[in-house]
C-alpha cells in the first residue's frame, strides 16, 4: 500500500509540473522560467503574419478560434507570430482594413472564406485584425512571441530584398525601432504577450558586428522600457546561423534575466549535405559547427530558442529526413527552446503565386487536417523539458533517447524485451566509468547477446558485451563487442523492439541511413519508469529462472 501512494503522489506531482505556466516570464542562467521559478520550456510552433495581405495565414480556411484551439490540442504552448515593420510604421497600409487588403491584390476567394469563417474579422484594419489573432491565442491559454520578421511585407528571405541588414532599402535603424517600442506598447497589457523577437534572419552585403551590437541593443533597450515583463530574443548574423562574436563580446544592456537568443537551423542551411554526405559524417561536422556558432551561449548562461526548424512534411526528402534525426538528438540531449516552421498549410498568396502550397506547414493545402502524423508525432517528444528548474521529480539519471522515433528505451520487465515508447515512460539508467548502462538504482546492465538478437539486462556487469560506447561521427552509434570480439550497434526491429546488429554507415557510404541505430545518453530528471520493485528479490528471481532454464535445453 505504501508503493502505491508513493507512486500516486508522483503521479500527481508530474501532473502538476505540465501546469500552466504563471506569467511574466525572465531567466535564470539558461533556463526560461515563471514567477514561481519553474522552468517554461518554449515548445512553439511559427504562423506567418508577414506575407503580402499582412493578414495571418489561414482565416480564410479555418475560425481564428479553431486554429488557435487545435494548435493547443497538438502541445504547442506558444506561438512564434510574425509581423512587418510597416503594419507599425506605414500609416497607408495600417489604415487598410483586411477586405481591402486582399481586394487590392484580387484575392477574391479568400474573400469569400474569410466572410465565411471569420465574418468579425474582416472589416477590421489589419493591425486589429492582428490584435484579433494575439487575443484568440491568448483565450485558448497559448504564449505568445511576436516575431518582426520583415519591413516590407512579403516573403522572407534573400540577399538582396531590402530587409536584410540596417541601412537597407527598407531597414531603417529608427524607423525599426519606433515599430518597435509600438508593438510592444500594444501589447504590455496582454499577458500571454511573453516575448519579442527583434529581427528575423539579419543577412547580406551590409551586415556586421559593429552595427548588430549598436543596434541590436538599442532595440533591446526600446522593447524593455516599454514593456519591462516580456522576454528579448536576439538574433544572429548570416540569416540566424552565427552568433559566434558573442564569445568575445557579450551584449551590454541594462536590465537582465530577460535575455534569449535565437537560432535557425534547417536540413537546406547546409544545403544538400545531408543527401549526398555521410550522415555521421555531416551530423558530427554540422553539430560541431552549431555549438561553436551558438550552442556555446548555453555554457555562458543564456537561453538558446531555435526560433526555426523543420522538414518537408510529404517525408520523401532525403537530405531533410537525414538532418531531423540528427537535429533530434540534438535538440533533446541540450533540452533547448524551439519553434517549427510552419503552421501553415497554404498561403493567401507567396512570391506572386495565390495558394501556394507549404509543404513544412502541419496543416495541410485547405487547412483541414494534419499533413504528416508521424513526422509531428516524432517532433512531439521535445515538447516538455527533459529537466531543468522544478523538474526534479526524479533523482538526476540518464535516459536512451531515439531520435529517428522521438521515443525512449523502456523495461517492460525483466524478462521480457527492452522497447521503445514516450519518454514520460523512460527507463532511468546510469551510464558508469566503465561504460555500463545499469538501471538506475539496481543491479541490472544493458548486454549485447547477438547479431540480430534482442539486447537483454544481466546482473554479470563486467564483460564486454555489457559495455557501451558512442561511437562514430555523431556519437549516437551505442557499440559493444560479443563475447567472441564481434562489434555491434544497439537498434531497433520492426516492433520497435531494442536488438544488437552489424554497426553500420560507419565508412563514407552515402547512400546509408543509420538512423536506426542512432541513440543519446542524455539526461533528465522527468517522471520516468518505477523502479521500486527491482532490489534483491528481483535479483534472486533472475538468477533462479536463468538457473532453471539451463536445465531446459
Amino acid at each position: 500500500m505504501g508503493n502505491f501512494f508513493c507512486f500516486f503522489f508522483f503521479f500527481i506531482f508530474c501532473l502538476l509540473s505540465l501546469s500552466t505556466a504563471a506569467l511574466p516570464l525572465s531567466t535564470d542562467s539558461r533556463w526560461i522560467v515563471d514567477e514561481t521559478g519553474h522552468r517554461v520550456k518554449l515548445a512553439c510552433v511559427n504562423w506567418p503574419s508577414h506575407l503580402d495581405v499582412v493578414v495571418t495565414e489561414g482565416l480564410s480556411k479555418q475560425p481564428v478560434d479553431d486554429i488557435s484551439q487545435e494548435i493547443a490540442n497538438l502541445g504547442f504552448n506558444c506561438v512564434r507570430l510574425t509581423w512587418p515593420l510597416f503594419l507599425f510604421t506605414n500609416d497607408s497600409l495600417a489604415s487598410l482594413t483586411v477586405r481591402q487588403s486582399f481586394k487590392n491584390l484580387g484575392l477574391f476567394d479568400s474573400i469569400a472564406g474569410f466572410q465565411i469563417n471569420n465574418p468579425s474579422i474582416i472589416d477590421l484594419f489589419l493591425i486589429n485584425a492582428y490584435q484579433a489573432v494575439v487575443a484568440s491565442l491568448a483565450k485558448k491559454n497559448v504564449m505568445i512571441i511576436l516575431d518582426n520578421h520583415t519591413s516590407k511585407p512579403g516573403w522572407c528571405c534573400s540577399n538582396f530584398d531590402g530587409n536584410g541588414f540596417f541601412g537597407d532599402v527598407y531597414f531603417n535603424p529608427d524607423v525599426w525601432i519606433k515599430g518597435l517600442t509600438r508593438v510592444a506598447t500594444t501589447f504590455s497589457d496582454t499577458k500571454n504577450v511573453v516575448a519579442m523577437s527583434l529581427r528575423n534572419e539579419l543577412r547580406g552585403s551590409k551586415q556586421n558586428v559593429n552595427d548588430w551590437y549598436r543596434y541590436m541593443q538599442k532595440g533591446a533597450e526600446a522593447v524593455h522600457a516599454a514593456n519591462p515583463n516580456i522576454l528579448v530574443i536576439l538574433s544572429g548574423l548570416n540569416y540566424d546561423r552565427d552568433l559566434s562574436f558573442l564569445s568575445n563580446k557579450p551584449v551590454t544592456l541594462s536590465f537582465s534575466n530577460k535575455l534569449v537568443f535565437e537560432l535557425h537551423w534547417y536540413g537546406f542551411s547546409d544545403g544538400q549535405k545531408w543527401e549526398t554526405g555521410n550522415s555521421n559524417k555531416v551530423c558530427g561536422q554540422v553539430v560541431g559547427d552549431t555549438m561553436r556558432k551558438a550552442g556555446f551561449l548555453l555554457d555562458q548562461g543564456y537561453p538558446l530558442f531555435v526560433s526555426e526548424f523543420g522538414v518537408d512534411m510529404r517525408g520523401n526528402n532525403v537530405n531533410d529526413n537525414r538532418y531531423l534525426n540528427c537535429f533530434m538528438g540534438w535538440a533533446a540531449e541540450l533540452d533547448v527552446e524551439w519553434a517549427l516552421w510552419t503552421l501553415t498549410g497554404s498561403y493567401y498568396i507567396r512570391e506572386g503565386v495565390i495558394g501556394h502550397d507549404e509543404t513544412y506547414g502541419i496543416y495541410n493545402w485547405n487547412w483541414c487536417d494534419i499533413r504528416n502524423q508521424t513526422i509531428l508525432q516524432k517532433i512531439s517528444a521535445l515538447q516538455y523539458p527533459f529537466t531543468g528548474p522544478g523538474y526534479s521529480e526524479a533523482r538526476p539519471h540518464k535516459i536512451l533517447f531515439h531520435p529517428e522515433t522521438g521515443l525512449c528505451v523502456k523495461r517492460i520487465s525483466l524478462f521480457e524485451p527492452l522497447v521503445l515508447a514516450p519518454c514520460s515512460e523512460a527507463e532511468p539508467w546510469a551510464y558508469t566509468p566503465q561504460k555500463t548502462l545499469t538501471i538506475k538504482g539496481t543491479y541490472f546492465c544493458l548486454q549485447a547477446v547477438g547479431l540480430g538478437n534482442q539486447a537483454k539486462l544481466g546482473i554479470i556487469c563486467s564483460s564486454a558485451n555489457s559495455k557501451w560506447e558512442a561511437i562514430s561521427d555523431s556519437k549516437m552509434h551505442l557499440s559493444s563487442k560479443l563475447e567472441d570480439g564481434t562489434s555491434v550497434c544497439l537498434d531497433i526491429d520492426t516492433d520497435n523492439n531494442i536488438v544488437t546488429n552489424e554497426c553500420k554507415c560507419l565508412d563514407n557510404n552515402s547512400k546509408c541511413d543509420p538512423g536506426s541505430q542512432w541513440f543519446k545518453i542524455m539526461d533528465s530528471t522527468r517522471c520516468g519508469a518505477d523502479n521500486t520493485f527491482l532490489g534483491i528479490n528481483s535479483v534472486v528471481k533472475f538468477i533462479a529462472k536463468n538457473f532453471i532454464s539451463s536445465f531446459s535445453l
